[in-house]
């Protein structure tokens, strides 16, 4: 009954995971002959491994388990003393605390790995809690970072290169940020090569830095190829200043003034890289990394764990990544209180996973795991219980009525 009514209360707790009973008899006599009331006992077990029904949410930073694997969380009062002690949940509800921290009403912390400055996740150990850390996102705060890398993709007119072509210059500018955050560009100039007759399929290109006061920080000479089978692709790149063209990268590395800078052109007799066809100029794609100064303006996570912050200049950056814990036997985890569990011999070793990969399943975000009591099933359970309850007594009452008829025998 303790047990049925823990289940019913519970019935709209989110996570909640029902608990059962079942009794054993208990023999204590095993050979024939007067027949000796052994009783029964009781064992309960918190079925962790059930999952409830997934209910969405408004909040981005709702949490819940779609399949295997569990939420690392920690307590909040365990922040301010380092004590990283890390707990398990299936679903929270998460929100920045005055910190930063994502932190449910229940004071667990969501825990992750956070991630470099590049977005990318370090390879930590997964079988140990030790590379975990607190999720904390700096709202409200100013973040930029720097252009360290930009890939170029334009078309160059073919023409141009021909006998009595007037040899005008392509002019391109490239926005890029510095170290500050500050929007600078880089100068490009394309000079195509007029030959007296024929074509020449060849180009100038000079690069100028305007944080640099306009100075020179690469020039390269651009050669195109113009036979049937890969006509209009780079044929070769050499470099008169500034760093040497890698063929097996496509990448050449300039200095600008806040650093070296990686400016990807394309490979040799690559169509995706720059090309010389037809007539028209046309910068087909260019994109660089970086970030201007902005305020974060929210944050989500997706299906793989990863935790995005979106800025209000409209980038977005890979801050953190939640991994899922998996252990061989849920249910033998230690229960405590808010619906969160600690691993215990029970429960075997556990490791960390990326979320939908392995045994595990996904994240899903904007969502709530309800409790998985069946309040019809627990009903149904109580009423079965009182009847059984009723029937013991039932029979102590006639046990009691013998008892009595005994003594009243007179000698």
């Amino acid at each position: 009954m303790a047990t049925i009514s823990d289940n019913i209360a519970n019935s709209s707790t989110f996570g909640y995971k029902r608990v059962e009973t079942d009794f054993h008899s208990m023999v204590t006599t095993s050979s024939g002959g007067a027949y000796s009331a052994g009783g029964v006992r009781t064992t309960s077990q918190r079925m962790i491994d059930q999952r409830g029904s997934l209910v969405s949410t408004n909040n981005s930073t709702d949490l819940a388990v779609r399949g295997r694997g569990m939420l690392p969380v920690m307590r909040s009062s365990q922040i301010a003393s380092g004590t990283n002690e890390m707990l398990l949940a299936t679903t929270g509800s998460f929100r920045t605390n005055e910190q930063g921290y994502l932190v449910s009403q229940s004071g667990l912390v969501l825990m992750g790995w956070p991630a470099q400055s590049d977005g990318s996740i370090p390879n930590l150990p997964r079988d140990t809690s030790a590379g975990l850390v607190p999720v904390q996102l700096s709202v409200n705060q100013l973040s930029g970072s720097p252009t360290t890398q930009m890939n170029l993709r334009m078309n160059l007119p073919a023409t141009a290169t021909d006998a009595g072509s007037p040899g005008d210059t392509q002019p391109l500018s490239v926005e890029y940020y510095d170290n500050l955050g500050k929007s600078e560009n880089v100068e490009i100039e394309l000079i195509p090569t007029v030959p007296a007759t024929g074509s020449s399929n060849a180009w100038t290109m000079v690069l100028r830095d305007t944080a640099s006061g306009g100075a020179v920080i690469g020039e390269y000479n651009l050669t195109f190829d113009d036979n049937r089978t890969s006509g209009g692709t780079l044929a070769s790149v050499t470099a008169v200043s500034g760093g040497a063209y890698d063929p097996a990268t496509g990448s050449f590395v300039v200095n600008v003034a806040g650093g070296p800078m990686e400016i990807n052109i394309g490979q040799i007799g690559d169509s995706n890289g720059i090309t010389q066809l037809s007539d028209t100029f046309a910068p087909v794609s260019i994109t660089r990394d970086g970030a201007a100064v902005s305020t974060m303006t929210s944050v989500e996570v997706d299906e793989n764990g990863y935790v995005y912050a979106f800025y209000d200049s409209g980038v977005s950056r890979r801050v953190f990544q939640i991994p899922l814990v998996d252990l061989p036997n849920p249910n033998g985890l230690t229960a405590l209180d808010s619906q969160t569990y600690a691993p215990s011999r029970d429960s075997g070793t556990y490791f960390l996973w990326d979320a939908g990969d392995g045994p595990t399943g996904d994240l899903v975000s904007f969502a709530r795991e309800e409790s998985t009591t069946d309040v019809a099933n627990e009903l149904t359970d109580m009423i079965q219980t009182q009847r059984a309850y009723s029937s013991s007594a039932k029979v102590i009452q006639t046990v009691d009525e013998m008892l009595q008829e005994t003594t009243n025998i007179k000698r």
